[in-house]
């Protein structure tokens, strides 16, 4: 209880006298040289004396002064200093998710991971939109579910799943640093985000790639020639989204139809040689020069963070050919009629079903897509098959030629 009324505060103010009183309970009330008072609590921890500033008087009135004492005094009875404990909440306060993604980010995910864009971009595009400027302290389960619902309206399931696993993480980077006491998103599961994944198997057959390269063609002003062509070597190459959307350049030797993937790009960690089909590489000189001076294959055509074409530029071209264009109310028409959808990674199953199609031994096709061999074999057979390789993306491209009518668009 106090030692003091408030007519014996106001009256104390009022004198202006510096004056240091104390309350009880380790309270103390004091007016300094400037004539402003203020409260503070003093306590003994690890065998120190300290004072504790409340506030100050009479924002902080004598009622108040004496709860947050009270609860100074139980922080004191569990161990811990109420003044390193207001530190941590002002940490808490002022520290933003966006500042604790980046400490996260260049301390532990970009050391780390051999692909940290891949958290970067799902980070920047779904996550911080909704809750980067928040305070740590202030994020609840609530907005880790508006997270999750905006990112699996937009018709992204995986992606969906892949947020909420990066919040996990980033969340419980914050209790690592002692910033959080609890992970908002730990008691979420993928039936709250994308809901269980299963393993695809669409390949898209002869006649559904006559089908969605004529209406590629039909519509190539908003399909994009340049998306026209990278769909095209897709089904060449049987190389992954990233190893094309993001190649440079300075990998290429057109005069001897070699593309040299190095070990930073390569998935299996390995740097690899691929063969240029005849029709691969005259692709490749038509996107020379249409890229300028840029030094990627593909670059941004769009002002964006990155110089090159974007991880979602493919999908959303192919989506919208489908009718579904996320963030837009109106969905476009569906042009593609009774095919089933099928991402860029489809087209890469396409050119595996073609090499069984045209009889290229599962050794060397498995070696076409980069794979690591596996067993036995992967562990004795060193040998790259790059002849045998250049054979089947020759073979490949003259079977699909026909298919793709690509003197109609270069």
């Amino acid at each position: 209880m106090a030692q003091i009324t408030i007519k014996e505060l106001q009256s104390l103010v009022k004198t202006g006298e510096p004056i240091r009183k104390p309350i009880g309970s380790g309270l103390y009330f004091k007016i300094n040289n400037s004539g402003s008072a203020s409260w503070f609590y003093r306590y003994a921890i690890n065998g120190s004396r300290r004072e504790f500033t409340l506030g100050e008087y009479p924002e902080v009135s004598l009622s108040e002064a004496n709860r947050l004492a009270a609860e100074a005094k139980n922080l004191v009875k569990s161990g811990l200093d109420p003044i390193e404990e207001s530190k941590r909440e002002f940490r808490q306060k002022t520290i933003t998710c966006d500042a604790l993604f980046d400490d996260w980010f260049h301390k532990d995910i970009a050391p780390r991971l051999k692909h940290p864009n891949i958290p970067y971009r799902i980070y920047t595009k779904d996550i911080s939109p909704v809750i980067g400027k928040l305070s740590l302290h202030t994020v609840s389960p609530i907005d880790v579910r508006r997270v999750l619902e905006r990112v699996r309206e937009s018709g992204r399931p995986t992606i969906a799943n892949d947020t909420l696993m990066y919040m996990k993480q980033l969340f419980r980077h914050g209790r690592k640093l002692n910033l959080l006491l609890n992970n908002p998103a730990e008691d979420f599961n993928d039936r709250d985000a994308g809901g269980e994944e299963k393993s695809r198997s669409r390949h898209l057959s002869e006649e559904e790639l006559v089908k969605s390269f004529e209406v590629f063609r039909q519509h190539i002003r908003s399909f994009g020639i340049d998306n026209y062509i990278a769909c095209s070597l897709f089904v060449m190459l049987g190389v992954r989204k990233s190893e094309l959307c993001e190649a440079k350049w300075s990998e290429f030797d057109l005069e001897n139809a070699v593309w040299d993937l190095p070990s930073g790009r390569s998935k299996t960690g390995a740097p690899i040689s691929i063969p240029l089909s005849t029709q691969a590489t005259a692709l490749f000189r038509t996107l020379k020069v249409r890229a300028g001076f840029s030094d990627y294959v593909f670059p941004a055509r769009r002002a964006s963070g990155s110089e090159h074409m974007g991880p979602d530029t493919l999908n959303r071209a192919i989506s919208k050919c489908f009718g579904r264009e996320p963030g837009r109310k109106k969905q476009p028409p569906n042009l593609m009629g009774d095919i089933p959808a099928f991402s860029v990674h489809d087209l890469r199953r396409a050119f595996r079903s073609l090499c069984a199609k045209l009889r290229i031994s599962g050794e060397v096709a498995e070696r076409c897509l980069n794979h690591k061999l596996k067993g036995v074999e992967g562990i004795y057979n060193r040998h790259d098959y790059f002849d045998e390789r250049r054979d089947a993306h020759q073979k490949v491209s003259d079977f699909v030629e026909p298919m793709l009518l690509l003197n109609k668009i270069l």
